[in-house]
């Protein structure tokens, strides 16, 4: 079988990004400065994650398992921050770097992901948190073809949260899920 690893990659760090960012759930949503968002993140976490082998594909789901850390660091006077993430499982590694920036003007945050497997960046997805939820969005490509992405962050108590990514290929009309990630602090 052969992995789509630059896309999984994406989809990894997208993931990361946006589990960090469930985790925190209050800044976002409490009215509090928005460049604040992601401030409940800062340090480590183990990543527990699921990534769907062939996204948009057709085929039977066939999931990836991978375990392993996130650390978040502030840049910038907490205007902007970067994610390691390092995971691995029987289908291989996973490492990547998540630049996030706040666009002040547009009160936004943008994730631009790093696959250090070919060094790459890929296409930012924007967004932010509202009732306590993230929501980012972007355009991409997988296999050629343009797409839709979606980053969900869920806050599933004060040291965990899960992310969700999905792609479509429809314009947004539906979506399929390619990347589940459940973060729990370490420090």
């Amino acid at each position: 079988m052969t992995v789509p690893y630059k896309r999984i990659l994406t989809v990894g760090l997208s993931a990361l990004m946006l589990v960090a960012t469930a985790a925190s759930g209050d800044a976002s949503t409490s009215g509090t400065d928005p460049q604040r968002a992601f401030d409940w993140e800062i340090g480590t976490w183990r990543s527990t994650v699921r990534v769907l082998a062939e996204p948009l594909s057709g085929s039977a789901d066939q999931w990836l398992q991978f375990v392993g850390t996130s650390t978040v660091r502030p840049l910038m006077d907490r205007r902007a921050n970067a994610l390691e993430f390092e995971v691995s499982g029987p289908d291989g590694r996973i490492d990547a770097l998540n630049l996030r920036l706040y666009e002040p003007q547009a009160q936004r945050w943008s994730l631009t992901f790093v696959n250090l497997r070919d060094g790459l960046l890929t296409p930012s997805v924007h967004g932010g948190f509202r009732d306590g939820v993230g929501e980012f969005h972007g355009d991409d490509q997988l296999g050629g073809r343009p797409i839709k992405v979606r980053f969900l962050v869920f806050r599933q108590g004060p040291d965990e949260a899960r992310f969700e990514q999905a792609f479509s290929a429809d314009g947004g009309a539906t979506w399929e899920t390619n990347w589940v990630a459940v973060d729990r602090r370490v420090r």
